[in-house]
């Protein structure tokens, strides 16, 4: 066999969001792209801000010597400190440059925290539904996941948290607003959740992480706010990438924010920043790198995700859908009408509409749907979802 036998397992499980978007090049080339309605994958459609392209034709028109060259591993110390800089104004604390590690997305930045701070065998907490790619990247440095189901409309809980952590546990995955479901965690659900861990680090002597994963931080709507992790619980990790709120997925651009407060910070900082070469990242796009120190307080047009998701949401409930209304991201979750969420996508497959089963995300009777397409994508689905859910 020409591959490994990890390899040739993880090949062969491929995440169901990858496995649709495989189906939906099948369906096109069946039915016509046009009679296709893909809501599987979170590609943002919108293109990036006006400043980005300004940014980009400045930085064309006028280049400096050496911008494609190597730099320190960590990145270019300017663009760290503009990203210490607008992370100290957002969420209120002193964070500086030394703090920060530009990474290849978030991706990049997870799989580098983790390296960093997992033994073989130690533990990593995720909350389900899940990010299916979690699994793959705590997988990778031979950790174990322990899954502990949400509560209430998807919210994390922290007894459940707390009965799950053991004497290996390394760390707690949260994504907030989330994917799949588009749950924004309050500021009461993360003083519990920094309680819980606080105890049980006391319990067992050792740090456990809160790894905060942020891409669509930046992406909340209804006049809410984003309660920083960071308020609640000092050794957290902040992994941050601009794919979704720059519409910059294929830039492939992120940075690690390491909690001013946190333990032994120099120590783990330096472990990242070793990471970041020896992953075979060596550092993150220059170029990149160079456009966002200026586009920190820049962001992808939150009004239109609203827009669209206030439509998508209004027309699956009065079609009969259960589905609990996101406060951010652009993912929306409704329960499948059918108990076999698989059997429901391939229903909507039959009516030209593309989703992705709950099951791909730890949590079986649901489907997520994106909404970062055009309108015109959301129409069609719409027609689709509705004629499945009368049949």
């Amino acid at each position: 066999m020409p591959v490994s036998d990890k390899t040739f397992t993880g090949m062969s499980s491929s995440s169901w969001i990858r496995q649709m978007f495989e189906a939906g090049a099948k369906l096109k080339s069946k039915l016509g792209s046009e009679n296709v309605f893909d809501l599987s994958i979170g590609n943002p459609v919108a293109e990036p801000p006006r400043e980005f392209k300004n940014e980009l034709l400045n930085i064309a028109r006028e280049p400096f010597a050496g911008m494609h060259r190597y730099m320190p591993n960590a990145g270019y110390l300017h663009t760290r400190q503009a990203v210490a800089r607008d992370l100290s104004q957002e969420f209120a604390l002193d964070f500086n440059a030394d703090e920060i590690v530009m990474t290849c997305g978030a991706a990049g930045a997870l799989n580098v925290a983790l390296k960093t701070v997992l033994n073989p065998g130690e533990e990593v907490v995720v909350i389900s539904p899940y990010f299916p790619e979690y699994l793959n990247y705590v997988d990778n440095y031979d950790g174990k996941v322990c899954f502990v189901a949400s509560g209430n409309e998807f919210l994390p809980q922290a007894d459940e948290i707390g009965r799950a952590i053991n004497k290996n546990t390394r760390a707690v995955i949260i994504n907030s607003p989330n994917n799949p479901t588009g749950v924004l965690y309050s500021g009461a659900v993360l003083r519990d959740l920094a309680s819980a861990l606080k105890e049980k680090s006391l319990k067992f002597g050792r740090q456990i992480y809160l790894i905060s994963d942020e891409p669509y931080r930046r992406l909340i709507y209804d006049g809410l706010k984003y309660p920083p992790p960071l308020h609640y619980y000092d050794d957290t990790i902040i992994t941050c990438s601009y794919s979704k709120d720059l519409s910059l997925p294929g830039e492939r651009l992120g940075y690690l924010a390491v909690g001013p407060g946190i333990y032994d910070k120099k120590e783990l900082i330096a472990g990242m920043i070793y990471n970041n070469r020896v992953l075979g990242f060596v550092n993150a796009p220059a170029l990149m790198q160079n456009l966002v120190a200026r586009l920190q307080s820049v962001s992808a047009p939150v009004l239109e995700y609203e827009r669209k998701r206030n439509y998508l949401y209004a027309r699956l409930v009065e079609s009969g859908y259960e589905v609990i209304k996101p406060q951010g991201a652009f993912y929306m979750f409704p329960k499948t009408p059918l108990e076999n969420d698989v059997a429901f996508i391939e229903k909507l497959m039959s009516f030209g509409v593309l989703a992705v089963p709950g099951s791909g995300f730890g949590c079986h009777g649901y489907m997520r749907l994106s909404y970062c397409v055009e309108d015109r994508c959301i129409e069609g689905a719409l027609e689709g979802l509705i004629k499945a859910i009368k049949d």
